[in-house]
């Protein structure tokens, strides 16, 4: 975010209407805006606030019935078509365990909420939208032409907001997730025994959060035997394995606010430029390869055996996307799996910090 002097509503709301094909991303940050701010500056003009209540949006969304869900990052979209139902709601954290849409969802860093519709040609493109304080994307819901309409309008109804203005208050990026360069006492040896100790792989974040380390800075730091470096190129490589075998995956894409996960087979994976793209019926994935900094395939023991994931992180140590080999708890890592992540070609690991 630069620091000119911002656009107003009325600016944003004609720069959308100039550029009526360019991507809403793209387009805020040609502007030098956050892309809630290009949001808010719709409303009264096709956007509508509403209240980022991620637990009621949930528990609403089911009579919905088939939308397309979608979470992003600055290098991956992650779009899947299905019912939001199995909902488990916390404030802390919530999740949707449906059997194709699949999210992890932390409710505090939603902070902003919009019901949007958009005319294109003829008919009426729906949406919910939502961002944390910093104005970033934390998840989208689009309706598909399944939907329960009036579902949908009783559950913005119930969730609009009292303030309609057009403008929005944006904090300072938190620059989550990267948490490198800050002091860590965490020693080989200790890290290497906690790591050993795993008995499940959501214990992970637990440990790099007692050690203070960032997730690649404790891969970095761990050894060949528990994590070892990749070619950039694995991820596409991966895809278009898993795509030709019909090897069932389970591929992760978050941000601060939600984590969304497809389990299963894929099945048409196209590149094109820089971006590798998945495009089956129920599933999408655009993913910038040129944001790929460093591959890693990690080992993390379990009761079941040690499983695996390869991992893709950008310049700054953020987490782009993971994988792992499609399994059920209590089952152990599928042989496939575990055989092509092993044999992906490795380079030379940095020498940790």
């Amino acid at each position: 975010m630069d620091q000119r002097v911002k656009p107003s509503p009325e600016e944003i709301r004609r720069a959308r209407q100039d550029n009526p094909k360019m991507r809403e991303r793209d387009l805020s940050a040609q502007l030098g805006i956050s892309e809630a701010e290009l949001v808010a500056a719709q409303c009264g003009f096709g956007a509508v606030r509403v209240e980022p209540r991620v637990n009621d949006l949930l528990t609403g969304l089911e009579a919905v019935g088939e939308v397309m869900a979608l979470t992003r990052n600055e290098s991956a979209v992650h779009e899947k078509i299905g019912v939001y139902d199995k909902v488990v709601t916390g404030n802390h954290n919530a999740m949707v365990l449906g059997e194709n849409i699949d999210l992890r969802i932390f409710p505090k860093v939603w902070a902003h909420g919009f019901a949007v519709e958009k005319r294109d040609g003829g008919e009426i493109r729906r949406s919910l939208q939502f961002f944390d304080a910093a104005g970033e994307a934390v998840h989208k819901v689009h309706l598909k032409p399944a939907s329960n309409l009036y579902a949908y309008q009783k559950l913005v109804a119930s969730l609009e907001s009292s303030n309609q203005e057009s403008t929005v208050a944006i904090l300072p990026s938190a620059a989550e997730g990267k948490g490198e360069g800050h002091a860590s006492v965490a020693s080989i040896d200790d890290l290497r025994d906690r790591w050993s100790r795993l008995t499940d792989v959501h214990q992970f974040f637990g440990m790099l959060k007692t050690l203070k380390l960032s997730r690649r800075e404790a891969v970095r730091m761990v050894g060949q035997d528990y994590a070892w470096l990749l070619d950039n190129d694995a991820v596409g490589a991966l895809l278009h394995h898993a795509a030709e075998g019909g090897m069932p995956i389970m591929c992760f894409v978050g941000n601060r606010g939600c984590i969304q996960i497809h389990s299963g087979p894929i099945r048409s994976v196209k590149p094109m430029g820089p971006w590798i793209n998945v495009l089956d019926e129920t599933f999408h994935l655009h993913l910038r390869t040129d944001h790929i900094h460093e591959v890693w395939a990690v080992r993390k023991p379990t009761k079941d055996g040690h499983v695996t994931s390869l991992e893709a992180y950008d310049a700054d140590g953020g987490m782009i996307i993971q994988f792992f080999g499609k399994r059920h708890e209590g089952e152990g890592e599928r042989e496939d799996w575990r055989f092509l992540a092993e044999n992906l070609p490795r380079v030379p690991s940095p020498t940790a910090a």
